[in-house]
């Protein structure tokens, strides 16, 4: 397995455990021969190879990197302009590498592997003659992951100056594969990770962000399936990028039923000057292929990305249980309303203790401070060390929220340094929430914030940063950067991000971070690689964080998902459900609670000790275990989804039931991801008879579900694996996993 070369025939055949991808030099052009499940390595694979109809030309050829202006009339996966203005190159095929593991891309993050065996990577080496311009396609194949990793580094090997107009990660012409559809997440503020599913006919579908963030409007995700496709049955082709800045994935379909697929940067408004000798390597895409529905693609995409993108302490740890105050007390506090908080919170089983946005500067309301980085000693006059002191007293670490990537016009920063905001001379300067954006193409402004959050981690006991950024780039120039590189600014600024990024958690690598962005605006793989969670949306609301939670998990590990109780009505739509509701909803992600503990009831605080001692119980598995969808909430008033051990030994599920049904069917969940062979003890949480029952007979038959005559009902259940000899001896036994 890995990369298996036939030079006779020009064929590359990428193999993994399960998946096989098929790479021809046909007439010097890299074209694409096949992916999908596993092919078995033949000495010949002369029946695989590409046999282009006569005088086609390259609008016919299925390319791994295809140009224009040379007869393929689809769209390029680049595009470079001359130092003349013309904008014509070809791409010819000079030769290969193969390298051992899967290297780093400078400056940006990526999945990364930690032993060299478990991944080999094909290098391609492609150049045009005429203007040197020389691209470096990087294929790293992991061995026991159905995955392929694509980025290009385009360099300028010529004597004059070239611009980048276009540089895509990845393109795959998909051939033969009619009445395609293709699968993504749309959605806006409060209303992220929608799943969408749209069929493909001639023409193009495309989704993009030119917001300089990933954006709530869409995730850097698509993905192509059959209409047959399912949860658990058929073909599924995900392309996920690893970035947190402006994107572009789109699928076009020609007039020969070919379909080509693309992803990368957004080509809107880009381009990067290339002096001669220099070079641009784009962010990686993440391609997984599943033969088992659109569950097993996920699931790929979950292992993956939470162990070999994420990094640090909390990669493989559990997540502490938090409260927030958020929603508490938004900016009217003082020390002793926190402290009473985390008191209360202490007494509940609770963790941690965050406090959020309005402690710093002159801050009574977010229209002012974001950029002064020091304590509003008027709320809290002993200081943050006194704060999070008295709440480590109570047993809680201490966690705050920043939002360092801006700053409001009313700040002693911005007095200071009005240039510092990203603008365009003379131009207005477009306002969102009364703050500008920090430009974080420039050093000084980045030295800056890291100095400024050093000096607070290392004088507080800070155990988790909530890193926030609430609104979209817009004036993008940069006061720092000569004309002719303007258009780099948006890239510039991400890649100035991760530099930062990198630095703050290598200086300060015990600190949980938490990514956000108004909620899901930057929930990307990009912000994973420094941050192993993120909080999902703003709307804390338990019915449409079924949505949320649900969509958001078809690329991204549960483990990366923060998801909290917040009290009722509820803040965003002002709807009532129990608490019960909403625990179990929050406990299916990175569980917490965003409200003003010292307001519930005795009946009320009950619940919630019993919900945080049950999810110390099971948050290993909800973090850590292999995530299946039972029923979607986009198709009704059910949804379900179930936590599985990765040796099977071990179950949990969460039902769900939104709308009460009069005189009701009986309704049944059939469950998924269990040993067919294996007896499981199925124990409902919320009280109620243990029973033995056959891993075929739950995944054949179903669990049967009872839900009272009320709105907003969920029911779950815990399964343990035993040994039918021990039970059948009077010995039950419940192996943990």
């Amino acid at each position: 397995m890995g990369v298996i070369v036939q030079e006779q025939t020009g064929l590359f055949h990428l193999q993994s455990s399960g998946m096989s991808y098929l790479i021809q030099i046909v007439d010097g052009y890299p074209a694409h021969v096949y992916w999908g499940s596993r092919l078995k390595q033949r000495e010949s694979m002369e029946g695989m190879l590409i046999h282009t109809p006569a005088g086609a030309g390259l609008d016919r050829l299925p390319q791994e990197y295809p140009q224009y202006g040379s007869g393929d009339f689809r769209n390029p996966a680049y595009q470079a302009e001359l130092e003349d203005g013309t904008r014509i190159t070809e791409l010819r095929y000079e030769g290969y590498r193969i390298l051992p593991g899967k290297p780093a891309l400078p400056g940006l993050p990526a999945v990364y592997v930690e032993r060299e065996s478990e991944a080999e990577t094909l290098e391609l080496l492609l150049k045009d003659a005429y203007s040197g311009l020389r691209v470096s396609l990087l294929y790293s194949v992991y061995e026991d992951r159905n995955v392929i990793v694509r980025s290009a580094r385009l360099g300028n090997e010529g004597p004059n100056k070239l611009r980048l107009r276009r540089a895509l990660s990845a393109s795959v012409d998909l051939q033969g594969r009619d009445e395609l559809e293709m699968l993504y997440l749309s959605g806006a503020w409060a209303r992220e990770g929608s799943v969408k599913r749209r069929p493909l006919q001639q023409g193009e579908v495309r989704i993009d962000s030119k917001r300089g963030m990933s954006s709530h409007q869409f995730n850097p995700f698509a993905a192509l399936v059959t209409p047959e496709t399912t949860e658990s049955v058929g073909e599924a082709f995900g392309f996920s990028l690893v970035y947190s800045g402006g994107f572009e994935a789109g699928a076009e379909t020609d007039s020969f039923g070919s379909t080509r697929v693309g992803i990368g940067l957004n080509s809107f408004d880009f381009a990067w000057l290339l002096e001669p000798g220099e070079s641009f390597q784009t962010p990686e895409a993440v391609l997984v292929y599943s033969g088992e529905g659109i569950g097993g693609m996920s699931r790929t995409y979950h292992r993956l990305y939470r162990n070999r993108l994420c990094r640090g302490k909390y990669r493989d740890e559990e997540r502490p249980i938090l409260v927030n105050n958020w929603e508490a007390t938004y900016f009217d506090f003082d020390a002793d309303k926190l402290v009473s908080i985390a008191e209360e919170g202490s007494r509940l089983g609770i963790e941690l203790f965050v406090l959020d946005d309005g402690w710093f500067g002159t801050r009574d309301a977010d229209n002012s401070s974001l950029g002064d980085w020091f304590e509003d000693r008027r709320k809290l006059p002993g200081g943050l060390a006194d704060v999070a002191r008295r709440i480590n007293e109570h047993g809680l670490q201490f966690g705050l929220w920043f939002e360092p990537e801006m700053i409001s016009p009313e700040s002693e920063l911005y007095r200071t340094h009005p240039d510092w905001c990203l603008h365009v001379p003379g131009r207005r300067r477009s306002e969102a929430r009364w703050q500008l954006v920090l430009d974080y193409t420039r050093k000084e402004v980045r030295e800056y914030i890291f100095e400024s959050l050093s000096a607070i981690f290392s004088t507080v006991p800070v155990a988790y940063v909530k890193w926030d950024m609430n609104r979209a780039l817009t004036e993008i120039g940069s006061a720092k950067l000569p004309p002719e590189r303007q258009a780099e600014t948006a890239h510039r600024y991400v890649l100035g991000l991760y530099e930062l990024l990198e630095r703050i958690t290598e200086r300060f690598p015990d600190i949980l971070f938490e990514s956000c962005s108004s909620g899901g605006g930057r929930f990307d793989p990009g912000m994973l690689h420094y941050m192993p969670q993120a909080w999902a949306s703003d709307n804390t609301d338990a019915a449409e964080r079924l949505k949320i939670q649900y969509g958001t998990s078809l690329v991204y590990p549960v483990s990366s998902i923060g998801a909290h109780v917040s009290a009722v009505p509820n803040h965003q739509v002002g709807r009532t459900t129990p608490l019960e509701f909403r625990g179990d909803v929050a406990m299916s992600g990175n569980f917490g609670y965003e409200l003003d503990l010292t307001a519930f009831t005795g009946e009320e605080k009950a619940i919630v000790r019993q919900q945080v001692a049950r999810y110390k119980q099971i948050r290993g598995l909800v973090q850590q275990g292999d995530l299946y969808r039972l029923k979607s909430p986009f198709e009704g008033d059910e949804s379900a989804w179930m936590f599985v051990s990765e040796n099977k030994r071990e179950g949990l599920v969460y039902a769900f039931r939104t709308k009460a049904v009069p005189n009701g069917p009986l309704r049944t969940l059939r469950l998924a991801g269990l040993d067919p062979e294996a007896e499981y003890e199925v124990e409902a949480e919320h009280g109620g008879e243990r029973t033995l029952v056959g891993g075929d007979r739950l995944m054949r038959l179903g669990l049967p579900l009872h839900y009272e005559s009320k709105d907003y009902q969920s029911r779950s259940f815990r399964l343990r694996a035993v040994d039918p000899s021990l039970e059948r001896a009077g010995e039950p036994e419940f192996p943990k996993p």
